[in-house]
């Protein structure tokens, strides 16, 4: 063969692989949202079809972009369009990429069959079976498909006709009756474990002992999303948050899936007939098995939410409200150093991550601070280097909650987009660790922004858990301190995106930060945090804290302004006041702000490195830099000291009341549940002391400082 024909023909298949490879699959997923829930065949197809296809996408997207589907809505916002066009331009990261649409999901899985190794067959009868499935899915690749012998089923047309995909692994029986009973006292298939008593449970417990103890699961990824439960009440929220759509991503990792209770005082609601928690054990189970598998030198990133509208909260018979259970299932996952990217309801569906995960971000995107001649300049430092807060308030909004990466994908048309973002200095708060699944929507919120729109963390961190479970000694676990690792985990993030912010800590049940906990974030967040049990405001360090306050979502702009400055006028203690609102729009606090300076023009919005940098500047002007809660104040007890009697008065339940000395040694601790407490302190020697208290009042906490006798 000629020596220059054969180079040519070499180079002609090097272009026509490479040009192959680089070919993205697309399909159209919408047609599920069409069904009609309200019969079997349109239940079964919207759960069915979107399942595979998810586990399909991750395994293909493992190692490069390949496969791109269309399914997520937010109202009239075509979310997988708007981000394919977006990324489509010139210049950008798919212009120019060629496609090939698959119309049938046969067709589709015939052109993938030889990237995959087959599937594996869940129980439609067993619901946890089909997150199992999803487990499996990434560690074998193999594409998860409900057993369903009729003619029209999925099983029908991809197993029994069609590709004819081979079947790798039955968590179902050959014959459509169910591998798994959950009857006491028997073996678990497959397992020398005894049955938990619970047919829930027990697939889990099989998948613990056939994957995750052999070491087959990559643990530090897991997936929190609802089984097929779901099928029972479809209509619960938005269609979509069966969530079978954000699968992708973990199959890609090769996570674990669970679809769990955190409550350890009642049955699963979903299984009411199991031994009370049964579910919980099984999650520490899994959590600690990942622990020790990650070796304490790396978080589990978890995806999901408690699906409380379907399971484990009075929606749906149990015992216990939305928030509670959210903040329980985040207590039990920080004790075991997991985190969570709160896929929560609403918003919940995330398409295509699995994809997105492969988009190039720079390598650093930096922010500037501010000066104290910029301070200066602007009139609010003195020549002499004091805050000049003389009739003034100065505020600062959280602007959140984009702690989940299916919020900020799906929020981007109708909030970023605002054509009034710019308009004013806000601080928006969005978690760094977002960018494992949407590197995509953060690289263009940095892109895009303004000179008004600055960045800091969302809660809590890069990742959202409670960090008072990282602090020894960890109630639930026992395990060695997390805060290290936490730590390291964070500053990667926090570097990256140029972040030393964190815009809110949710403590919620779990305790406050005590110096080691605030050594830990001074290290990634330096320039300020806001903790809910805390101080009003303190130095650490050289690191201000500031204590949570109002959450201010009304819809009405008037409504909401009313509230901030009656809040302003209440809290007289300190001139700098934050509030948490919820994804609102920047027409909405264009509109707000209008309203506040209508009502008291002493109110003064600062964007956030002049916020924290005159609290900081503030704080230092004080002796012990510190403000303290007054002994009555407006958010707690009425707390007196006389005669070495020391009387706590409150409209709510007190759980918790501890005493230190001012080098932070506990001197006296009870847990009184009630709302009235006499406290004898005769047998304290002389000194001064701290007294802080935690309530059942939205789990809010308070702190102030006491003198027992003559002190030098």
């Amino acid at each position: 063969m000629n020596k220059h024909i054969y180079i040519l023909s070499l180079l002609f298949l090097v272009s026509f692989a490479a040009k192959s490879q680089s070919t993205i699959g697309v399909f159209d997923l919408r047609y599920t949202l069409e069904t009609d829930l309200n019969t079997t065949d349109g239940i079964n197809t919207a759960w069915d079809d979107v399942h595979a296809v998810a586990t399909l996408q991750g395994i293909v997207n493992k190692n490069a972009p390949n496969l791109y589907i269309y399914f997520v809505m937010e109202g009239n916002n075509d979310i997988d369009a708007y981000w394919w066009n977006k990324y489509s331009q010139k210049g950008e990261w798919l212009y120019g990429k060629q496609t090939v649409t698959y119309e049938t999901l046969e067709d589709l899985f015939e052109a993938y069959k030889s990237k995959i190794d087959g599937a594996v067959i869940y129980d439609g009868k067993v619901a946890s079976t089909s997150n199992v499935a999803s487990s499996i899915a990434g560690i074998e690749n193999l594409v998860a498909i409900r057993y369903d012998s009729s003619p029209n089923s999925l099983y029908s047309r991809l197993i029994l006709n069609g590709p004819k995909l081979e079947v790798k692994q039955w968590l179902v029986n050959k014959d459509g009756t169910s591998l798994f009973t959950g009857t006491p006292g028997s073996l678990i298939p497959g397992t020398n474990r005894v049955s938990s008593g619970s047919l829930k449970n027990d697939p889990y417990i099989w998948f613990i002992e056939n994957y995750i103890k052999k070491g087959k699961c990559n643990t530090a990824y897991a997936a929190y999303y609802i089984d097929q439960y779901w099928k029972t009440n479809p209509m619960a929220t938005v269609r979509n948050h069966h969530t079978l759509c954000n699968h992708d991503f973990f199959v890609s990792k090769g996570a674990f899936f669970f679809d769990l209770s955190p409550w350890g005082d009642e049955p699963a609601t979903d299984d009411p007939s199991q031994p009370v928690g049964t579910d919980l054990n099984t999650l520490k189970e899994m959590l600690l098995l990942a622990y020790r598998q990650n070796d304490n030198q790396k978080m589990c990133y978890i995806g999901g939410f408690p699906a409380w509208a379907f399971k484990y909260t009075k929606h749906a018979n149990g015992i216990h409200d939305d928030v509670p259970t959210e903040w329980e299932f985040s207590r039990i996952i920080s004790a075991y150093n997991a985190f969570k990217d709160a896929d929560a309801i609403g918003y919940g569906a995330l398409a295509n991550a699995s994809f997105w995960q492969h988009f190039e971000t720079q390598n650093t995107y930096e922010q500037k601070w501010v000066s104290n001649d910029d301070l200066i300049e602007r009139g609010l430092l003195t020549e002499d280097g004091k805050v000049n807060y003389k009739n003034k308030n100065f505020i600062i909004f959280y602007v959140g909650d984009y702690d989940a990466s299916s919020w900020i994908t799906q929020r981007t048309p109708s909030i970023w987009d605002d054509p009034n973002r710019g308009k004013l200095p806000l601080m928006w708060c969005i978690s760094p660790v977002l960018e494992e699944r949407v590197p995509h929507v953060l690289h263009n919120f940095r892109v895009t922004a303004t000179e008004n729109d600055y960045f800091a963390a969302s809660d809590n961190g890069a990742g959202y858990l409670m960090p008072g479970m990282l602090i020894e000694p960890r109630e639930i676990s026992g395990l060695p301190s997390g805060l290290n690792v936490w730590a390291n985990h964070c500053k990667k993030y926090y570097t990256k995106w140029g972040l030393t912010i964190t815009g809110f800590i949710i403590d919620g049940t779990a305790p406050g930060l005590n110096d080691e906990g605030l050594d830990c974030y001074e290290s990634f967040s330096p320039n300020g945090i806001v903790p809910q049990k805390t101080t009003i405001a303190s130095l650490h360090n050289n690191m201000p804290v500031l204590r949570a306050d109002l959450d201010i979502n009304d819809s009405d702009p008037k409504i909401a302004a009313q509230k901030i400055v009656d809040r302003i006028k209440e809290r007289k203690e300190i001139p700098f006041h934050w509030f948490r609102n919820i994804l609102k729009t920047p027409t909405w606090y264009c509109d707000l702000i209008k309203e506040i300076q209508a009502l008291d023009d002493s109110v003064i919005l600062l964007d956030a490195p002049s916020y924290f940098e005159l609290l900081r500047i503030y704080l230092k002007s004080k002796e012990d830099s510190s403000v303290e809660t007054s002994l009555a104040n407006n958010d707690g007890p009425d707390i007196n000291l006389t005669d070495n009697i020391i009387k706590i008065l409150s409209n709510c339940v007190i759980h918790q009341v501890a005493v230190y000395t001012v080098d932070g040694q506990k001197v006296y601790e009870s847990n009184p549940d009630s709302c009235s407490i006499n406290m004898d302190i005769n047998n304290f020697n002389d000194g001064v002391y701290i007294l802080k208290y935690t309530t059942d009042k939205n789990h809010t906490s308070g702190i102030f400082k006491f003198v027992k006798g003559e002190v030098g």
